[in-house]
């Protein structure tokens, strides 16, 4: 389940949802604009956030009147068991009820938020009710086989049988089922494949380790094929798998993930060193194996290393043309995500110019599932509460080189971290640095960390829409830093800029050192458009101190522009005209006039 979101409407609401969200790992709280203070994100529109959270499947905390969710979100409803859990509480934390998703983590997170109010919740599930426990929503390491029979089960119970467990499962023997040996109805707790019966339910515990190995670039199809065939030929159940697990040379190996995905269970890895000591327990050592990746076997060592030292080998290594499989069982329900360690991601968030409003939701989802957060401290510190329970890894201005070092290292551990730019983490940012470091940086630990950019709004879009929309028509951007780039190489840039009409925005304009390449850049750009071409100068946008500024461009004054500044110049073609405030809106025309004109022209002709 991913993180919940408390959804406030008041500012009383929005106090008691803080409060709650810092004992609840990774909870967000999103409050309406203009009536709430200290959200991490704010809505305008109760009703289309509310089904926007629904259709990410986010869990609803509603600090409102349960009708507003109830009547917001019913035409939403299709699929029970697709849907997130919503929840209403009082305004004063005096009630709790779980509306959706109760058996999908509702009523826990009901049970929980009752525990921190000192309440009780409102649950209404019959079988939790009766008996403490809900058939068809067991814990994590274990699944239902046939989740289809619950209903029916459920209500047998309530009617009064009694029922008799085949197996071992100490979170149903601590309910309050009604026991007996001889009991009409049956819970069954086992690995082992068998013909469903009548009045059964089945429970798969998580104690199958998968073992895999395969060539670089093996099909996704084989390896999943030959996996499924080695648990078949067992008679194990897909569904009593804990992990899928190798060596961690094959953590970036997509067949690897394909398999675990088609499972439905994590991927985990183990390093060679680690998979060499299970070489007294392999059945199939192989010294070729070891020559080519420092340990003897690896399907049948992950299997053995992800099982402990009390479990063992049940299916020796089975092979495909290009893959390998060999299954081992722990003695108890396993935490997959204590086995080995998982793939290390690296996501680089771009956040926007600064006000969390511009902030997309990507970058809000992915600061959100990140364990660590590397970026200068100003833009961890614009992330607010967002930071809450995660490893910040701090550098000061500059050292973009050490940031990005940084956040691969600690994603090749296998962490799961987000690199933090302002504005879009392509454009100016640390995107590229970060593919340049993997390119030439000669670690192949960091290739095979999995890497996404998440976009964000640039300073030049942010620029524009507060003008209007100066970049309507074609435009470029251009970077003054001579730091990377040397001089004559940005002018013969301002000067195809200049003849080819475009509008530029110009970034890093000025520093405390650097004056003299923006008055440059102005006059390269006057030999070829009207000293009178609008001029925008924004600094610190989305900020506190923000400003707009617009001007001829024989008129743009160097001191009025500083290292917060973006400057963006209009093209021949770039326009003024009047706002009702007394202001001005800038526009760049795409040539629609042009085609209206002609299309008139040619009306009236005929």
């Amino acid at each position: 389940m991913t993180a919940p979101v408390f959804f406030a409407l008041t500012q009383r609401g929005a106090e008691l949802a803080i409060r709650l969200a810092k004992e609840i790992p990774g909870a967000q709280v999103h409050g309406l604009e203009g009536r709430v203070e200290g959200a991490e994100q704010y809505f305008t529109s109760a009703g289309e956030h509310l089904r926007r959270l629904f259709a990410e499947r986010r869990p609803i905390l509603g600090i409102c009147a349960a009708g507003v969710l109830i009547r917001t979100l019913a035409p939403l409803l299709t699929d029970k068991k697709s849907e997130p859990p919503v929840l209403a509480l009082a305004e004063d934390g005096s009630a709790v009820v779980p509306l959706l998703g109760g058996h999908g983590g509702g009523n826990d997170l009901a049970r929980k938020l009752g525990g921190l109010l000192n309440i009780e919740a409102a649950i209404t599930t019959a079988g939790d009710l009766a008996f403490g426990v809900a058939l068809d929503d067991p814990p994590p390491g274990w699944r239902l086989a046939n989740p289809e029979a619950a209903k029916d089960f459920t209500a047998a119970l309530l009617a009064g049988a009694r029922v008799r467990l085949e197996g071992t499962a100490p979170w149903l023997a601590e309910t309050g089922l009604p026991w007996a040996e001889d009991g009409g109805l049956t819970i069954r707790v086992s690995e082992q494949l068998g013909e469903l019966q009548p009045n059964t339910l089945v429970y798969r515990p998580a104690v199958l380790c998968l073992g895999v190995g395969c060539e670089r670039g093996a099909s996704a199809q084989e390896v999943i094929a030959l996996a499924r065939e080695t648990l078949a030929v067992a008679k194990l159940a897909e569904g009593a798998v804990a992990a899928v697990v190798s060596l961690d040379l094959k953590a970036d190996e997509a067949a690897v993930h394909a398999l675990a995905e088609a499972l439905d269970v994590p991927a985990r890895f183990f390093s060679a060193a680690r998979l060499e000591e299970e070489l007294p327990r392999l059945a199939n050592p192989s010294d070729v194996v070891f020559n080519e990746v420092g340990c003897h076997g690896v399907a049948e060592g992950a299997a053995l290393a992800a099982a402990g030292p009390r479990g063992g080998l049940i299916v020796p290594k089975r092979k495909s043309a290009r893959a390998t499989c060999a299954i081992a069982k722990a003695p108890a329900v396993l935490d997959a995500t204590s086995l080995g360690r998982g793939r290390g991601s690296l996501t680089v968030v771009g956040l926007g110019p600064g006000d969390p409003a511009w902030r997309a939701p990507e970058a809000e989802s992915a600061v959100g599932a990140a364990s660590d957060l590397v970026g200068y401290s100003l833009y961890l510190d614009l992330l607010g509460p967002l930071t809450r329970g995660k490893a910040r890894h701090d550098f000061p201005l500059g050292a973009e080189e050490d940031r990005v070092r940084a956040a691969l290292d600690l994603a090749a551990e296998g962490r799961h971290v987000a690199l933090v730019c302002s504005g879009d983490p392509g454009i100016y940012a640390m995107a590229s640095l970060v593919f340049e470091l993997l390119e030439h940086g000669n670690k192949p630990q960091w290739r095979r960390v999995e890497t996404t950019v998440v976009p964000g709004i640039s300073a030049l879009q942010a620029a524009a829409a507060r003008a209007g929309a100066p970049l309507g028509h074609d435009f470029c951007a251009i970077s003054l830093s001579d730091l990377l780039t040397p001089w004559p190489a940005i002018e013969r840039r301002l000067r195809a800029a200049a003849e080819g009409d475009f509008v530029v925005a110009l970034y890093n304009p000025v520093s405390r050192r650097r004056r003299h390449q923006l008055k440059a850049a102005q006059a390269i750009l006057l030999a070829r458009r009207p000293p009178d071409t609008p001029v925008i100068v924004a600094r610190n946008l989305g900020r506190d101190g923000e400003t707009l500024q617009i001007m001829d461009l024989d008129k743009l004054d160097t001191e009025e522009v500083d290292m917060l500044s973006l400057v963006i110049i209009g093209s021949s073609e770039t326009r003024r005209t009047a706002r009702t405030d007394g202001g001005i809106w800038v526009y760049t025309p795409r040539g629609y006039g042009a085609k209206a004109d002609k299309k008139d022209r040619l009306g009236d002709a005929a």
